[in-house]
């Protein structure tokens, strides 16, 4: 296993099938609107906003937004991760929507071999992935790129970890959460968000809550698109 394979590991190694059904309360009931200063319904309001009817969950944690927020319907939704354990939970918390799933490394080329989506979330994942932001962000887009179809949007949150003020519990526990690998993002800036998302979006938008970015983008530039395909 390489070390940036291994970092990816340690990055998800706390979501298991005993912790997960835990996952919603303390990260969504709890840290989010105590420590990050973001509350869920604010998070789920912007997911609801954003989502399609043809939709791809890239890094798909609890399963809480697309069990809550996905359109009324028979939208097609397709799961993306790395953690089989994620995976199987969320398919099966929802499993009426019949998902496709995929396991799979966002820091990899990824070939689904499946049509592309109008919609892809990347809902607090950045900032469990090693690395600096502009080098993780960098890869995840442009893996993601080649799925989204040419009108299609990509949207997210992520926990920053500089510019941003946070409180002192905040600190404690991102400063606890970096140094056992779980989260990478001590040095993730806004600034470094923009710049991945305007150097490959015609139209892209960020806003920050306490410590959350959320962000989306669409209108790929042609100029990136086609850097992707010489590659």
């Amino acid at each position: 296993m390489s070390a940036l394979h291994a970092e990816v590991e340690r990055g998800y190694a706390s979501y298991t099938r005993r912790s997960l059904p835990f996952y919603d309360g303390w990260v969504l009931g709890f840290c989010n609107p105590r420590i990050w200063e973001c509350p869920t319904p604010f998070l789920l309001d912007f997911y609801r906003k954003h989502v399609s009817n043809n939709h791809l969950e890239a890094g798909v944690g609890s399963g809480y937004f697309l069990e809550n927020g996905l359109p009324e319907g028979k939208p097609r939704v397709a799961l993306l991760d790395i953690n089989r354990d994620c995976l199987d939970y969320v398919e099966k918390r929802i499993s009426d929507y019949r998902p496709e799933v995929f396991q799979e490394n966002l820091l990899d080329t990824i070939d689904l071999g499946v049509p592309p989506f109008d919609s892809i979330a990347l809902n607090y994942v950045l900032h469990c992935l090693p690395g600096r932001m502009e080098t993780k962000a960098a890869l995840v887009f442009d893996h993601l790129i080649p799925h989204l179809k040419e009108d299609g949007k990509i949207f997210g949150s992520s926990i920053l970890g500089t510019d941003v003020q946070m409180s002192r519990l905040a600190k404690i526990l991102l400063r606890a959460k970096n140094k056992k690998g779980i989260f990478s993002n001590a040095n993730d800036s806004l600034g470094a968000v923009m710049e991945a998302l305007s150097t490959r979006f015609k139209t892209f938008n960020v806003e920050v809550y306490g410590c959350v970015v959320l962000f989306w983008a669409k209108g790929i530039r042609d100029s990136h698109r086609e850097r992707l395909l010489d590659q």
